[in-house]
């Protein structure tokens, strides 16, 4: 299931980290080793098939109907170029945001960020992510059901706050982030076939 939703499929493979942890906790009859190894392994894979899905599909789908969704060849330059310099970071971080993690390996793919790059990036969200989780809900046990309604809401609401900052800061910046993908583009063969 995590290397299902890793691959882009609304999943709750949180959930099912989270209820695998209490239950070594509680009954002992899994090995908490078993369930981190498990979930660090489905996400660093699932990521891995997305990327290759993304990689073969995503930059064709995205050049014949991203328009229908905003998605102009100036944006997917500016995407691209994103992901050339700040790849690793929205990686790792979008493991821990549920509906990025979805997708990012997806778009990282179609956007054909260096797989090297995106390889140890997932790699390390993985293991913080589905490790950490894993292994804090088995450490809590029984507390974490009481904590994770609002840790969960906690994290909610940074992860909409940094997002529509975000998206406020691109807008607002859009045309100069544009013009500065489209000068990089004219130097990086990378970028130079997103040109418009």
């Amino acid at each position: 299931m995590v290397m299902l939703e890793s691959m882009g499929l609304p999943l709750p493979a949180e959930s099912l980290l989270i209820t695998s942890a209490l239950f070594c906790a509680t009954t002992h009859k899994l090995q908490i080793e078993g369930v981190i190894i498990a979930g660090v392994t489905g996400a660093i894979m699932g990521d891995n098939f997305g990327y290759l899905i993304g990689h073969e599909l995503g930059l064709h789908m995205l050049g014949k109907h991203g328009n229908k969704v905003g998605l102009t060849s100036k944006r997917l330059l500016l995407g691209r170029y994103i992901f050339l310099r700040h790849g690793g970071s929205v990686v790792f971080f979008g493991r821990f945001i549920a509906i990025l993690r979805m997708f990012v390996a997806l778009l990282a793919g179609a956007i054909r960020m260096p797989w090297h790059t995106f390889l140890f990036y997932n790699a390390l969200g993985g293991v913080f992510w589905a490790g950490g989780y894993t292994l804090c809900a088995y450490m809590l046990g029984n507390e974490i059901l009481r904590l994770s309604g609002w840790i969960a809401i906690g994290f909610g609401v940074v992860a909409c706050t940094v997002i529509l900052a975000l998206l406020i800061f691109f807008k607002r910046n859009e045309k100069r982030l544009t013009a500065e993908a489209m000068q990089a583009a004219q130097q990086d063969e990378q970028l130079k076939a997103l040109l418009p």
